[in-house]
């Protein structure tokens, strides 16, 4: 009888330790974790046992490092830096093997080339330093095909890596590059100021699947609830965030964490992400016509070349199912 009592209390020990240690999730700071901050303001996380530190990265490099390092739990990143670091053809080196995955959506398209108010068309970026985050993960596939069919070729332009998103949509405002892409809600203000919008990723390229959650197999494997859990509570976010009776509520959430956010830009950012074709993913589900294009990018720009096809070689659903039973 003692050492079953001593065997529940180890087991509900060990459950409160689980239960109190925070999941660590990486990601690219701004507006787009807005579902992320509601979860934490409305309780959605702690409603399904879960605290959630958020940590920003200031470049897809140190986010998949340390991702693959086990210093973080989850990560919203780009589908191609999963494809990318599987296959070998990531920016960095890792100090594990990769075993990345996605498990949910995030963002579909909202994958804008934002340029310096001069720039009016795509040859007038011949000659011009354009910035990217890393040269050959992210998004960097998508500017060089952009570029592509609009009549340059890779001689034409200097990529500069300038860091994240939100860094590069600074970096474009301070005049330090020619164009960049952004992402929603980040072209917002600069395009508020003047700064022009290009081109649109899926007008140009076809469906494309941009941010998304992604999580290392073994750990998944060992945290199973834990990811279930998250899965739910991002949902019920997305959910809450989508419905426009929460709309006010919603913005004020967005302008506590990005205080310099204007009431204006917070729910432009709004009907950017939650009301048009493109942006935050209803449900959080994956887009696998997304999933093809940023393939079929990548079989065509990564080194050591490939012919990549399979969509499900970098995907598990399957704890997003049990997330919505």
């Amino acid at each position: 009888m003692k050492r079953a009592m001593a065997i529940l209390l180890g087991v509900l020990v060990q459950g409160a330790a689980w239960a109190a240690a925070p999941l660590e999730v990486i990601v690219f700071p701004g507006g787009f974790n807005w579902p992320l901050w509601v979860g934490q303001e409305k309780g959605f996380f702690a409603a399904n046992g879960l605290e959630v530190k958020i940590t920003p990265t200031p470049n897809s490099v140190f986010q998949m490092q340390n991702l693959a390092a086990g210093k973080f739990d989850i990560a919203f990143s780009a589908i191609d830096n999963v494809v990318a670091y599987d296959e070998g053809q990531g920016e960095a080196p890792l100090s594990e093997p990769p075993d990345f995955f996605a498990f949910m959506g995030g963002q579909y398209g909202a994958v804008r080339l934002v340029t310096q108010p001069d720039i009016k068309s795509i040859a007038d970026l011949k000659g011009k330093s354009l910035a990217v985050d890393a040269a050959t993960t992210g998004y960097s596939f998508v500017l060089r095909k952009i570029l592509q069919k609009g009549g340059l070729s890779e001689s034409d332009y200097q990529i500069e890596r300038l860091g994240g998103t939100a860094a590069r949509a600074e970096a474009l405002m301070q005049g330090k590059t020619a164009g960049t892409i952004l992402t929603s809600p980040l072209e917002i203000v600069p395009e508020a100021r003047g700064y022009p919008r290009l081109a649109n990723a899926v007008d140009v390229i076809g469906p494309y699947q941009a941010v998304l959650g992604v999580a290392r197999r073994g750990w998944a494997k060992s945290n199973e609830a834990a990811l279930v859990g998250f899965i739910r509570s991002y949902v019920k976010s997305l959910d809450w965030l989508a419905d426009p009776a929460n709309r006010g509520e919603a913005v004020a959430i967005y302008r506590k964490f990005l205080p310099q956010a204007s009431e204006a830009s917070a729910n432009k950012a709004w009907e950017v992400l939650l009301a048009g074709p493109e942006g935050f993913q209803k449900k959080g589900k994956l887009d696998i016509a997304g999933i093809e294009t940023v393939l079929k990018l990548r079989s065509e720009f990564g080194r050591p070349q490939k012919n990549l096809t399979d969509p499900s070689k970098y995907i598990d659903e399957s704890y997003y199912r049990k997330a919505m039973n």
